[in-house]
Parts: structure tokens; sequence; C-alpha cells
């Protein structure tokens, strides 16, 4: 884009003061290109709850664009979960058997080429070597078929008990994710298929948008998952803000939102991670956000600690380290850390001056956790365990006033984006199957 000789001079103004360069601005060649006509199918998919164990969840559940993308509590009840929102708790005529252990994660512009980690702890990667083209913890199991990383794990949420499965007991998705039936003809995934595939208006849908398709009985379930892909890219690519704006040279910022920038770009090394036109490095990194819930443990281990980035690839330098998220509308998507433990953006923002340290004053009342469990803070309860969180932490501590924050925040506001927030296709008011949809 050329940039008239009045912005360009501002844009060098505006650049001049920071540490390190701003980002170049994006354009459609970062982003998959995407079929209207198939996003538009898998928007009817997303919201639909036909795709759980026991037909009451969806994927809106736990990532609606009323609350962000995500679902405004700390870690979320899916199956076995009532109400919305702050109002959702355990239902008491089917409890949970426990809190979805990781908070859940915003979903702004994971259709960009450069997103090929995901999951709070990077366990779904592209990977050139594997024949799928994508690591995934199913290993050689993994289906051929998925367009991309984000279609990879649009699907894992329904093999989850508490997401979305429910558990053995009540439906046969469930009982076949017990025992380890989920590819091939009668495993899970294939289940969840047919039921899709059984609805006419959905079967004249897949048909028309995949010529691949001559009858009901050719639906795969990677079908299903690259059409909620190609709507959840379509809906939610974030790259109209005010920040992208000052990118291309369309605006400048003025007062506390330039002095956020500088800061950002500069001395509170925020961008040293928060790198790139999206903020984030797509690295791993402890920064001691503090642990509250279950936390992540196999079937036969007890401990209610997240190992974080450790579980992937076992190297104890990865202990308690997570992903860098995308700021991206992050005004929006609290609670904050891998665990949502931060529900204030100030509170998280000054635990960053020193991550360490602050763990040790964590205000427990920052936490959205609905009544459930009395031991929600058993490793904060642990004084060795609080110890080992905080060693892991390798960034150093960095120096901001109260203003620094203000100003950081300021600027963070500048990453909001109106047209991602209100979505391009929008909630659907029914769904082919009939089922409830989540539209409050």
């Amino acid at each position: 884009m050329k940039l008239s000789a009045t912005f360009a001079s501002l844009l060098v103004s505006t650049t001049s003061l920071l540490a390190e360069p701003l980002p170049a601005p994006l354009s459609d060649a970062d982003f998959a290109a995407v079929s209207i006509d198939e996003a538009l199918l898998g928007q009817l998919l997303f919201y639909d709850p036909i795709l759980s164990g026991n037909k009451n969840i969806s994927c809106a559940t736990c990532h609606h664009p009323a609350l962000g993308t995500s679902d405004g509590l700390s870690l979320s009840f899916g199956d076995g979960g009532i109400g919305f929102a702050q109002e959702r708790r355990a239902d008491p005529n089917n409890m949970p058997e426990e809190r979805i252990p990781r908070n859940s994660p915003a979903l702004f512009n994971l259709g960009a080429h450069e997103f090929t980690v995901l999951f709070h702890d990077g366990r779904l990667e592209a990977d050139p070597s594997q024949p799928t083209g994508i690591r995934t913890p199913m290993g050689a199991d993994m289906l051929v078929g998925f367009d991309n990383i984000l279609s990879a794990q649009t699907m894992f949420p329904v093999l989850s008990r508490d997401e979305m499965a429910g558990s053995f007991r009540e439906n046969e998705v469930g009982q076949l994710i017990r025992q380890g039936i989920i590819t091939g003809q009668g495993g899970a995934w294939d289940v969840l298929s047919r039921r899709v595939a059984d609805i006419p208006e959905y079967a004249d849908q897949f048909a028309a948008v995949y010529p691949e398709i001559n009858t009901p009985d050719d639906i795969a379930f990677t079908d299903i998952s690259n059409a909620i892909a190609a709507f959840v890219s379509f809906e939610w690519r974030s790259d109209t803000a005010p920040f992208d704006q000052l990118l291309r040279g369309q605006t400048t910022f003025e007062g506390a939102a330039q002095d956020g920038l500088e800061l950002f770009y500069g001395e509170a090394n925020c961008s040293s991670c928060h790198s790139g036109t999206f903020q984030t490095d797509h690295q791993f990194h402890a920064m001691a956000s503090p642990q509250i819930g279950p936390g992540k443990s196999a079937t036969f281990e007890d401990h209610y600690r997240d190992d974080g980035r450790f579980r992937v690839t076992g190297k104890e330098s990865d202990r308690y380290a997570f992903r860098t998220p995308s700021l991206r509308n992050v005004m929006l998507t609290a609670p904050y850390g891998h665990a949502g433990a931060h529900s204030d953006i100030t509170a998280f923002l000054e635990s960053h001056i020193d991550p360490a340290k602050a763990l040790e004053s964590y205000d427990r009342s920052q936490a959205r956790l609905p009544d459930y469990s009395e031991q929600d803070f058993n490793v904060l309860d642990d004084p060795e365990q609080v110890q080992a969180i905080a060693n892991a932490v390798k960034v150093a501590p960095v120096d901001l006033s109260g203003d620094d924050i203000k100003a950081l925040i300021a600027f963070l506001e500048k990453l909001t984006d109106p047209v991602s927030i209100a979505g391009r296709l929008g909630v659907p008011e029914t769904v082919p199957s009939g089922l409830e949809v989540l539209n409050p």
C-alpha cells in the first residue's frame, strides 16, 4: 500500500521511539482463502448441539461471540453445566465429573497461515513429516482429510468427556471414547457424522459444498470439521482494528495509547513474547500464571497441577510453560491465563511486572469459578508447588508504574476490532437438527 507523504511522516514519527519496529500490516495473503458456502455450513454446525454426546453442548457453549469467542469463566463447564456465561453452573441433575481444566481460548485469526501451533500446550501442531501434515496426541491414528490445523483442532473437544462427549454412562459417543474407538466405521467420529448425515438439510448442504459427496454416506467427520474451520476462519478474522489502521498508515495514536505502544514495543518488553502482527511469538513461556482447578493429569495420576508444554515434550525446561496467546480483542476475552486465574486486565498486567513474586500474593477473588469443588486451589495451598511454578520463570522483572499500566491498557484497547467482534455471519436463529441455539 502506498502511503501519503503526511501519513508516512506521521508513521515514522510514531515508530522512531520504539525499541522494536512495528510489524507489517496484514493482507489477504496472510489468511487462508474461505468459501462462503463452506463457511455458512460451518456456521450451522458450530452452533448445533448435534455434535455433543448428549446433544446439549455446541462449540458456541464455550466460544460465544457475546463473550469475545470465549465463555467469561476461568474454567468452563461443558457437559454437565447449565446456564450461560457467569451464570453457568453445575447441573444438579447431571453433575460434571470435573471442570474443564484450562481456560477457553479466543478464536480470532485462527485462519491465518502463521497459526501452526494450537492449544495452551501446543499439543496440536503442523508437522510436514506426519502423513496428515499434523502432529496430534492421536499419533498414527489421526485421520487424513483435515484441511488444516484449525480443522483438526475443532474436533478434539467432541472427544473430551467434560467438554462435549459426556460420560460413558450417558451416550454411545462417550462409551466409544472410553473404549478408545475413535476412528473407523462405528467409531465416535463416525457416529457423530451419521447423526449429521441423517438430517436431510445437512446432507443437501454437504453435497452442494463438497463435489466429492454424492450421498449422505459419503459425509466424513473431516468434512464436518473442515466446514467449522472455514466458518471460524471467516467469522473471526480480525485485521481492521485501530492498530491495523496504524500499521497501514491510516491513523496515528496519541496520548496514553501512544505511550502504551511505546512501552509495549519498548521498555515494558511485552513484544519480546507478544511479537508480530498478532502479538504472539507462538512459543511457550513460564509466567507463573496461578494454577487453579483440576489441572491436567492422566487417568492414573491424582495431582492437580498443570505442567503445560512439558506434557507434550517431556523436557524439564518446558514445565509450567504455556503458549503465548494473541492479544487481538484481548480487552473482551477475560479471564486471562491458561487457567483463567485473572478476571481483571489491570491485575493481570501487574502480575507480569514480576510474575514469580506476584504468584505469592495472588488474589483468589480474581477467579471466576462457579461453585463446584473445594479442591480448586489445591496447588496454591501447597507452598512447594507454588515455589516450583515461581522458579520456572525465566523473564526478568520490569519496572512499571500505575500510569504505565494504564497506558498499556489504552494501547491494548486499540487491538479491539468491531468487525470481528460483531461477526460476519452472526448467530443463526435455528439449526437443521432443531436443537436449541445458544443466543442469549
